[in-house]
């Protein structure tokens, strides 16, 4: 399949990437890279090392800025010069490292730098709300799905599931435009794994759409309702999960389904002068 083969899908995005680029030096990281995301759609954005995912993974989160091309959140265009600007604009990351407190309990985790004060004259001397958080916190685990018996634990006593639940269900309940996922279920077993991708699906019913960024092919296509393939910092497909398969996904990851087509040959050309 060649890039011109892409149909886009046929909800109004409410994220969409347009033509970005990125360079550090002599090395082009990505290459007028497209994403299309739609509402309340888990979309799975792959490709081998090297292919540009966590670059445009840390434009979207505000971390980097790209030397060009446009971002456009419900079709209006913006810049996310920061973390805190993409915040502002409701877009959660969830990186690898997790960033949890390991000394502080789930709920504290939930609220961390945005805490919540007392009202009254308490709140105005700095006390805490600290019941209303863990209130906030349970409900918001237990409407998604994580099971944290006591929100007062410490993260440090968590299995790395119930960790990896925390940091989703963190930017879940931050987030109202997209979550991007880094690999939430590296490192994990089959059953927390499998408890993550359910607590994926049930984010995206919610109607927050999810970006999710992963080496697990299985996982993609049991979660994702579309799916992205970058391959040397350029977008080779957009597959939705229906027209997806493993053997589809790594040819157009290794550049096997564009190899023999003369109308893309020359981004295996331009890509091997960098």
């Amino acid at each position: 399949m060649s890039i011109q083969d892409i149909d886009p899908p046929t909800q109004a995005p409410v994220l969409e990437v347009r033509g970005i680029t990125k360079r550090y030096g002599h090395v082009e990281a990505l290459r007028g890279v497209d994403l299309v995301v739609p509402p309340a759609t888990v979309v799975g954005l792959i490709g081998d090392n090297g292919a540009g995912k966590s670059t445009l993974a840390k434009i979207l989160s505000g971390a980097e800025q790209p030397d060009s091309g446009e971002l456009l959140l419900r079709g209006e265009r913006t810049t996310l010069a920061t973390p805190v600007a993409a915040h502002a604009a409701g877009i959660e990351t969830v990186f690898q490292d997790l960033a949890l407190a390991p000394d502080l309990d789930a709920a504290s985790n939930l609220f961390l730098g945005r805490e919540r004060r007392r009202t009254g004259p308490l709140g105005w001397l700095g006390w805490l709300d600290r019941s209303g958080m863990r209130r906030e916190a349970s409900e918001a685990f237990e409407r998604l799905g994580v099971q944290i018996k006591d929100v007062t634990g410490p993260i440090a006593s968590y299995s790395g599931g119930q960790r990896q639940g925390v940091a989703v269900a963190r930017s879940a309940f931050w987030a109202h435009t997209v979550l991007l996922l880094d690999e939430p279920t590296a490192a994990l077993g089959v059953v927390q794994t499998g408890q993550v991708l359910q607590l994926i699906r049930r984010v995206r019913d919610s109607g927050i759409a999810v970006v999710l960024i992963s080496h697990n092919m299985p996982d993609v296509l049991a979660v994702c309702d579309r799916i992205t393939v970058l391959r040397l910092g350029r977008r080779v497909s957009d597959l939705s999960v229906e027209e997806a398969t493993t053997e589809r996904l790594v040819a157009d990851m290794t550049g096997a389904s564009i190899a023999d087509d003369p109308r893309t040959a020359n981004i295996d050309c331009e890509a091997g002068s960098t």
